[in-house]
């Protein structure tokens, strides 16, 4: 199976090339391909998203899509940022303003505990599609650890990794992140 990844993150894109590895005949990015979409992400659930982005693609192509759409939900913030991670201090926020935002917000507040969640989805030429969906538990500490990773990770305590995303490797985190768990999910519904 070929397939073209419906991400314009680098960081995405590597991870999900590095996680899929040899299980899928070809990946190519947008970048491979010269495609240039950015869909507004509308919905207010992570597939409604996952498929906006999919579908968005797939009129620049035939192969098969995979979209994704994860954020991070803090249970303190009754799930916010959730899909509002990558914009949550605003549209073209950064990394360090989202992570600013989310630590303001979260002040004087607890539980920390928090996931991150990841929802794919594979599009057919044909118009099906599969959805796997994932996540990994973790809480937020107050200061970042690391410089790995992107988004959330310097904060994001993963209880499997005994250590924030942004201290882990790149393979260990694969191992255990939300994108890993939603692309296994995925892979074993093909």
């Amino acid at each position: 199976m070929e397939l073209v990844i419906a991400s314009n993150n680098k960081n995405k894109i590597r991870e999900i090339k590095a996680i899929l590895g040899a299980s899928i005949e070809q990946i190519y990015s947008l970048f491979d391909l010269g495609i240039h979409c950015d869909p507004e992400e509308t919905a207010e659930d992570f597939l409604g998203n996952a498929l906006i982005k999919a579908r968005a693609i797939a009129r620049f192509t035939e192969k098969a899509v995979i979209a994704d759409d994860s954020g991070l939900m803090v249970d303190c913030l009754d799930g916010a940022p959730g899909v509002h991670s990558a914009r949550y201090a605003g549209e073209n926020a950064t990394d360090a303003e989202n992570n600013a935002l989310l630590l303001k917000n979260m002040e004087g507040l607890s539980p920390r505990t928090a996931k991150y969640v990841a929802t794919m989805v594979l599009l057919y030429p044909d118009g099906m599609y599969k959805v796997g969906t994932g996540d990994v538990r973790g809480e937020i500490i107050t200061e970042a650890r690391g410089a790995g990773g992107f988004g959330y990770d310097p904060y994001f305590y993963s209880y499997d990794l005994k250590k924030t995303f942004g201290e882990a490797t790149a393979e260990e985190k694969n191992a255990v992140s939300h994108r890993a768990n939603a692309l296994h999910d995925l892979l074993k519904k093909i």
